[in-house]
């Protein structure tokens, strides 16, 4: 019990500061968004957000669901958040790396931007949130593997004792 208890705990332990990373990237994207939209500041300032942008904003469905399965080793929600983080966190992001490829290439070959974020070129501050984004996604779904792989296991050797106890009971 000792050893699985402690690997446990350090994998949530992880898949925590890893989705606390995920919140402030979601913070980001959702302030340049919600800034745009609502046109808090000039769009010279903050450009128009690129069509990625908005459906990676329901990435906040895999934090919540993993959130919800660490305190109780919630299978589930930790099944759910693995697949529910491809489609709104992974795919997002891919997405976006094709839909702003033609404008990082134009950057790089002419050295025009057409589009800034507080006088940075837009494609390059998203590209920069994108490359730590996958790292943490990608990380994400690895301790998240392991802890369903443990959590799995824990379940299968408690269903073996069960089994096991209630053939004693049944020989009694």
């Amino acid at each position: 019990m000792g050893y699985t208890y402690y690997f446990d705990a350090s994998l949530k332990s992880e898949v925590r500061k890893l989705n606390v990373v995920h919140l402030l990237i979601w913070l980001l994207v959702a302030a340049q968004v919600t800034v745009s939209h609502l046109r808090l500041v000039s769009h010279d300032t903050v450009s128009t957000p690129y069509q990625w942008e908005y459906p990676y904003l329901l990435s906040a469905l895999p934090l919540l669901c993993s959130s919800l399965s660490l305190p109780k080793n919630n299978i589930s929600y930790l099944v759910l958040s693995m697949i529910s983080a491809g489609l709104f966190s992974v795919a997002p992001l891919i997405y976006g790396g094709m839909e702003m490829f033609p404008v990082a290439q134009q950057l790089y070959r002419h050295g025009k931007a057409y589009r800034f974020i507080f006088g940075f070129s837009a494609v390059t501050v998203m590209y920069l949130v994108m490359v730590v984004a996958v790292q943490v996604h990608a990380w994400q779904l690895y301790y998240m593997k392991k802890l369903l792989d443990s959590w799995f296991d824990a379940t299968q050797e408690k269903k073996k004792n069960v089994v096991k106890t209630s053939d004693l009971r049944a020989k009694r």
